[in-house]
């Protein structure tokens, strides 16, 4: 059978900061500018999560996208939404949550939690024109 890959999108608001704790704030300010602002700034965020395998035989899907939905909320969504990611986020606890790292972290909090098939990609867009991709073992496909 061939592989197929399916992907679900959600969307989720979260404020943070970026700020190295070990580095001054001169330092932070000159390289995370507005973005190191102590009062925090927010995002729209859009998660993509794809998952890749073969049709089921019997239903044809790859992954039930009822049963990932449920996943994502429970996983994801319903813990960081409407959250400040440096204060209130568990899996980001000392971790500089920029999109990067926070991308790494949604990974982690999928892995090994999806109804079926295999987790492929983490694409999480923090503007309409930035985002991040992440495959899990820094490849890029």
């Amino acid at each position: 059978m061939p592989t197929v890959h399916v992907t679900r999108k959600v969307h989720f608001n979260a404020a943070h900061r970026l700020h190295n704790p070990e580095k001054s704030e001169a330092w932070n300010e000159e390289m995370f500018g507005p973005c190191s602002n102590p009062n925090w700034h927010g995002h729209n965020y859009v998660l993509e999560v794809t998952v890749a395998g073969e049709p089921d035989p019997e239903t044809g899907y790859v992954v039930d996208l009822g049963a990932l939905k449920s996943v994502l909320n429970e996983r994801v969504v319903d813990r960081v939404d409407h959250k400040n990611l440096n204060l209130e986020v568990d899996f980001m606890d000392g971790v500089i949550p920029s999109t990067e790292n926070f991308a790494i972290e949604i990974w982690d909090q999928l892995e090994g939690h999806l109804p079926s098939g295999q987790l492929h990609r983490v694409r999480l867009y923090e503007t309409p024109r930035n985002f991040v991709e992440y495959y899990g073992d820094g490849s890029s496909s």
